[in-house]
């Protein structure tokens, strides 16, 4: 792969430098009493530089889930032709989650979004936008075609809105695990069935 020139890095030192101001003045301020004038002000840079990076304050604070979810979509490319669809995603999931996890802004920024329901709940707007994206990967790993089989769009909407809402819930119940082992094994759960049998008491009335 080509190197990115000089160009194209100091483009990307200057969009890190971005996320890491609003980071910090996220948590120092909260989200809603932050303002773009103190972002660029933080990394000398103008309100007009910021937004060739950024179109608003959601926009950057919600940069860094965007490219997970980008670095799960390539990785789930990347997996080896014959694994089964969900197995793909699983695998990818949790390889890139567990790079995250060794990114302190990643959780300062996880902690922002969690406290403020606009942006939480923008996070999933976001991630929704992208259905027809994962659904044209899970349709060309099955071998079908997303317009005339719904299986793809079912994938889709369990990647991208079951497995992210079960490990929250998870959390709020007190789960400590690390959240690229909670989302391992929401992901085996589906690969094993929900259609679970009735209970001893609800079977027997």
């Amino acid at each position: 792969m080509e190197k990115p020139g000089l160009r194209e890095r100091k483009k990307q030192r200057t969009r890190e430098a971005l996320i890491d101001a609003a980071q910090a003045l996220f948590c120092a301020h909260g989200f809603d009493a932050t303002t773009i004038d103190q972002i660029a002000g933080s990394v000398e840079v103008s309100p007009r530089t910021f937004f060739r990076y950024f179109t608003s304050k959601e926009d950057v604070a919600l940069a860094l889930a965007d490219d997970q979810i980008t670095a799960v979509l390539e990785a789930f490319a990347a997996q080896p032709a014959d694994l089964p669809v969900l197995t793909a995603l699983r695998t990818a999931a949790v390889e890139v989650i567990r790079t995250y996890e060794t990114d302190a802004r990643f959780h300062s920024l996880q902690d922002v979004i969690s406290v403020n329901p606009a942006l939480t709940a923008a996070r999933v707007e976001r991630a929704t936008a992208r259905f027809a994206e994962v659904a044209s990967l899970a349709g060309a790993r099955m071998g079908v075609d997303p317009v005339a089989d719904p299986r793809p769009y079912l994938v889709a909407s369990v990647a991208l809105c079951a497995v992210p809402t079960t490990v929250v819930a998870w959390r709020a119940a007190g789960h400590q695990a690390a959240e690229s082992e909670l989302t391992r094994q929401a992901f085996d759960l589906l690969s094993a069935g929900l259609d679970y049998p009735a209970g001893p008491a609800v079977a027997g009335r």
